[in-house]
């Protein structure tokens, strides 16, 4: 992607956690970290957009992959420039050319069942037929890779817990990792860092998405969104999630842990192999 197409971006990144001191089950007082928790208010050209609650970890990619998930930028040279500044607790968008019909379609908000956002614009679900997800698989095998990679990252959660984390995969390899309060802001950071990746990791079509979360209707949606045809999670899935799921065909893997899992649509992406997790059994 030549490099004038690309925005500038500042680099605010912040704590991910602070100490605090607390009293345990002996009546002590201990020290831990709890998560960071920051408000992040979005102007586009100036004009309000929303907030976010967010960790603060890459906020210019949070914000980048937010526009583009609620399908408000359609291209990344839309974007000039987004500059966050902590001291405010804001990010403004300066976009090339405005953004076609914003009022209209910023106008009607859905609340959603996640986290750390609170709402999407209601017509996240339109135009579902014109998502085209490719034919990628996901061998058992593989899957089992992916779920121990996970288990050996290292993360917020592990030593504060109270967050939500996401990667995405290419085969077994940890492409990114991301953690925010939210699995909306973890999703939209990693849409965001894709966005600036060259041409091969924006492509979704070979990638498997993996979230802590529940797989809600808009997290299926946002996967797709991102070309991404496989996602697993550790929780389970909604029934609009599941319906959407089926719908795109997109295979949703919940409940993934160690070497247990269940395949809630999409079986024929999976190269079963039912031996490895009966071995692990014995």
């Amino acid at each position: 992607m030549p490099a004038f197409h690309l925005p500038r971006l500042t680099r605010a990144t912040a704590a991910l956690t602070e100490r605090v001191w607390v009293t345990d089950e002996h009546g002590q007082a201990v020290e831990v970290s709890v998560p960071a928790e920051r408000a992040l208010t979005v102007y586009v050209d100036k004009r309000e957009l929303v907030t976010l609650m967010t960790l603060g970890a890459h906020p210019e990619w949070l914000v980048l992959g937010y526009l583009r998930n609620q399908r408000l930028v359609g291209a990344l040279a839309d974007i000039e420039s987004i500059t966050v500044d902590w001291d405010v607790g804001a990010a403004a968008v300066r976009t090339r050319a405005g953004i076609d019909r914003i009022d209209e379609r910023t106008a009607q908000r859905v609340v959603t069942t996640g986290c750390g956002q609170g709402s999407v614009f209601g017509d996240l679900m339109a135009d579902l037929d014109q998502i085209r997800l490719g034919d990628a698989t996901l061998t058992q095998a593989r899957l089992y890779g992916l779920l121990n990679a996970i288990r050996l990252q290292e993360s917020t959660y592990k030593s504060a817990g109270s967050v939500h984390g996401c990667a995405l995969f290419a085969g077994e390899r940890m492409l990114i990792f991301v953690e925010d309060v939210g699995r909306h802001n973890a999703i939209d950071t990693i849409a965001g860092w894709m966005w600036l990746q060259d041409a091969a990791t924006q492509a979704g079509g070979d990638k498997v998405f993996y979230t802590t979360g529940r797989l809600t209707s808009e997290m299926v949606i946002k996967s797709a969104q991102m070309g991404v045809p496989i996602v697993v999670s550790r929780s389970g899935i909604t029934h609009m999630g599941l319906q959407v799921a089926r719908t795109l065909g997109l295979c949703a893997i919940g409940r993934a842990v160690n070497r247990r899992f269940l395949c809630f649509s999409a079986p024929e992406r999976i190269g079963w192999a039912p031996d490895l997790a009966c071995a692990a059994a014995g």
